[in-house]
């Protein structure tokens, strides 16, 4: 049961939005309602295509939000009805989310997380779907396994909670690390997903003939258990934010 503490306690929230679809790994193309988070603890990230998210400076336009009030919002835009909720960042393992997760539940909500994996909560256990997806080489990040491995710890037993890997490959170092990581991991289901170079307008053709170059590189390898993916809401959306 959700106490009255949980008024008091208050998550930073860079956006809540949907009604759309997912739009990358295993979910790709559920409906869900996005409850983005502010703050990150990879602040150098190369190619973070969320910095608004992300970064100090725009702190002033994120809103400290108490957990009725997130889920109130996440309630407005459902119509009420229960959804996928997709929290995301920024780093949403860096917020107080356990609360909003056992809310959401009592209303028959489901709650779905992507983070990468280099800071471990309790809560990841009350998930009912983890997408841990360590950054490679070209994001300039430096891959913490011990953390990783913690993460994978909170979850390993939690059979109601689907857990995955994703790697944003860029190029070939990128690819060679999915390699390491599924290496690590082989047991979990890995997701390879073609990285999106740009913040403003994208080259849809260019972006295309990267993911036909990643596909290649699979099938090359005969590495048949990967799932290979684009960024859909890239493909139709480009980086329009809220969408």
């Amino acid at each position: 049961m959700v106490t009255t503490s949980v008024a008091k306690r208050t998550i930073a929230i860079s956006e809540v939005f949907g009604i759309t679809v997912q739009g990358e790994g295993a979910l790709i193309g559920r409906p869900t309602v996005f409850v983005r988070t502010g703050g990150c603890d990879y602040q150098h990230c190369s190619w973070c295509d969320t910095l608004y998210a992300v970064l100090p400076e725009h702190k002033s336009q994120w809103h400290s939000m108490t957990t009725d009030q997130v889920f109130a919002e996440v309630q407005r835009l459902s119509g009420d009805k229960p959804i996928l909720v997709t929290l995301s960042g920024g780093n949403p393992a860096i917020q107080p989310l356990e609360d909003l997760i056992d809310l959401g539940h009592q209303h028959g909500y489901t709650f779905a997380i992507e983070t990468q994996g280099s800071i471990a909560q309790p809560w990841f256990a009350k998930l009912d779907h983890l997408t841990l997806s360590p950054k490679p080489p070209s994001s300039k990040m430096k891959t913490n396994w011990h953390r990783l491995d913690k993460c994978l710890d909170i979850v390993r037993l939690q059979q109601h909670c689907s857990t995955v890997l994703k790697v944003v490959v860029f190029d070939d170092a990128d690819y060679a690390y999915a390699q390491e990581v599924h290496s690590r991991y082989p047991s979990i289901q890995m997701y390879l997903q073609v990285g999106n170079e740009t913040v403003g307008n994208v080259d849809l053709m260019k972006g295309l003939q990267k993911l036909e170059w990643l596909i290649n590189k699979v099938t090359t390898d005969r590495w048949n258990s990967v799932v290979v993916l684009p960024q859909l809401h890239v493909l139709i959306w480009q980086n329009r934010r809220g969408k």
